[in-house]
């Protein structure tokens, strides 16, 4: 773990800039984090996110096999910070909704209730979509009745996806680490994720999350 984060570290700061599509001014601005798909707990499935510092700010723990029902993301000391549960009608099959408290303060209220999500995500079916290349609609709230707020666009097998909002801006971006270092290949087990000012980048990693569950 050591070896990652270090090598993690020099290499993150090594891709600040992540989208020709911003200016450069903007670009700087851009947090990148380095995600390993891989948990810090022994015998558990996870992810660990270590910023551009080689310090560990989220962390996702599950004991329930390659599907559980609930998601949770922590911050670096084990904090819960947005709570993802899948939807129990099994008409809408792989849609999840994402819960928070007051998620700028980095915390989940114990007592959040099922009628108020704060997102909901819902997998494209390509077959019925015009687009293939949309992964997933993002929408404010409980169900998909209204306009998506962010789109999913992109490869989530190969680690190359991009978050975009209703005006087509690029918020956030999934990428490959292609180094090798000490003759280690990172592969798809660890990726970058960009993250644009303004965007929260919890709520940026909690995608990532989904997109996991619902494409790998």
């Amino acid at each position: 773990m050591s070896f990652l984060m270090k090598s993690s570290s020099r290499s993150v700061h090594e891709e600040r800039r992540w989208s020709a599509e911003l200016p450069t001014t903007q670009s700087d601005l851009c947090m990148s984090l380095t995600v390993w798909r891989k948990s810090l707990v022994m015998s558990c499935n996870g992810f660990t996110v270590i910023n551009s510092d080689g310090n560990v700010v989220y962390r996702v723990e599950t004991y329930i096999g390659q599907r559980p029902k609930e998601l949770v993301l922590m911050d670096g000391v084990g904090k819960s910070i947005l709570t993802m549960r899948r939807n129990k009608n099994l008409r809408f099959l792989d849609t999840w909704f994402i819960y928070g408290g007051e998620i700028g303060a980095h915390c989940i209220s114990t007592k959040r209730s099922e009628e108020q999500p704060i997102f909901y995500v819902k997998k494209c079916i390509n077959i019925l979509h015009n687009n293939p290349n949309v992964l997933a609609y993002v929408y404010r709230g409980r169900s998909a009745d209204e306009k998506y707020v962010y789109m999913i666009e992109g490869s989530y097998s190969h680690r190359s996806c991009k978050v975009v909002n209703e005006a087509k801006k690029v918020v956030a971006e999934i990428k490959r680490k292609d180094a090798i270092i000490g003759g280690v290949s990172f592969g798809v087990e660890v990726f970058m994720l960009i993250v644009e000012t303004g965007f929260d980048p919890g709520l940026a990693m909690a995608l990532v999350l989904l997109l996991d569950q619902m494409f790998s």
